[in-house]
């Protein structure tokens, strides 16, 4: 395993859902053992009911400048057949009807490479660290576990949006999570409706006077999962829902959610329900400027590699989120995945070399 692809490639083949990343961790350990750099494994795992920890690397810099840190999570959304990488046409696919795992091995690749050819052909560097995370799928989990008072650099790159390579990040959003439950009474439907509280009805009443999907720029909400009722003929006494709203404007999306309680609360009271309901914020929006000294880096270093640079605003969630809200300035960069979570994930062969790239030149980039 020499290059990137081809770390990749043993990567994809391994099955790490959330909470099952050992063999991913394991082999990363391993490839950074070839190559000089001695890492370990946090206890992550065993507080959020996993079998692997986050892995973390620290190479001390050899010259002034910036250091830096580099982070990628191993898992991925579940796999519904086995993971079997192959090339098409310079496009790296499953040969079976499920994910790739792109998202995000590719860039553990990419990176790992990358600090490979910066140690082996002795380039300055100010410091770089390593932090190759679990569980970011389901909650950027492994992220928010991590004792991030290791780090001694401030400033860091993730790779974890889609598009081709030269992509940056300026803005991403805060998220709020919301489970709702109606609870009514149960009757028999045919003999007795009027004796029964239909908890369906309530979360269909609420749901109507709701608005999904596109809010307006930059923010959205969406009901995920509903499940209720026991059978046709019985009027249901429970419905429960899963709800999400996000937004690139925090008192935005904390708008949406008070509006989503207000909808359950009537329906509840219209339909002679009571509802529960759990709210958790699960990351919160940043923003760059432009000129922001990050993203200067970041231009120079993609341009050095190849990549014309993009700047862009995304409505999903990554670790750099957790990082940014602890005081850090971290950078989400493309990836060259696409169509990721889905049986079409694709990637490049030449994005996963531009990964490596990439993460050479932002390296050079930091020296002072």
């Amino acid at each position: 395993m020499d290059t990137a692809l081809e770390l990749f490639l043993a990567l994809a083949r391994l099955s790490t859902p959330p909470g099952q990343e050992r063999a991913a961790i394991d082999l990363c350990r391993e490839v950074l053992a070839t190559i000089g750099i001695e890492s370990d494994e946090d206890d992550a795992g065993s507080r959020i009911d996993g079998n692997a920890g986050n892995l973390y690397a620290r190479i001390p810099g050899t010259v002034p400048g910036t250091p830096l840190f580099f982070n990628a999570h191993v898992d991925t959304v579940p796999p519904s057949a086995p993971i079997d990488p192959v090339e098409r046409d310079g496009f790296i696919v499953n040969a079976n009807d499920t994910i790739l795992g792109a998202d995000n091995k590719a860039t553990v690749a990419g990176m790992i490479d990358g600090i490979r050819h910066v140690l082996r052909e002795d380039i300055p560097h100010a410091g770089i660290e390593l932090l190759i995370t679990v569980q970011e799928e389901i909650g950027l989990r492994g992220a928010k576990e991590f004792d991030t008072d290791r780090l001694m650099a401030q400033v860091g790159f993730v790779y974890d949006v889609d598009g081709p390579p030269g992509r940056v990040v300026l803005r991403a959003p805060s998220q709020l999570s919301m489970n709702i439950t109606f609870r009514g009474k149960a009757a028999h439907a045919g003999i007795a409706p009027e004796e029964g509280r239909n908890a369906i009805h309530a979360a269909a009443k609420m749901l109507a006077d709701l608005e999904m999907g596109r809010l307006g720029t930059g923010s959205s909400r969406n009901v995920g999962l509903i499940n209720g009722g026991s059978q046709r003929n019985i009027v249901p006494e429970a419905c429960s829902l899963q709800l999400e709203m996000r937004s690139l404007d925090d008192a935005e999306v904390v708008k949406i959610a008070l509006e989503t309680v207000a909808a359950a609360n009537a329906a509840a009271a219209a339909t002679g329900c009571s509802v529960e309901l759990a709210q958790t914020r699960e990351y919160t929006a940043y923003g760059f400027a432009d000129d922001a000294p990050v993203v200067a880096l970041a231009r120079t270093a993609l341009l050095a590699a190849g990549c014309q640079p993009s700047m862009i605003e995304t409505g999903g969630g990554a670790d750099a989120h957790v990082f940014n809200e602890r005081g850090f300035q971290c950078l989400n960069l493309s990836s060259g995945m696409e169509a990721i979570h889905s049986a079409d994930e694709h990637i490049a062969v030449a994005d996963v070399e531009a990964l490596s790239r990439i993460t050479v030149e932002l390296i050079r980039a930091a020296v002072a």
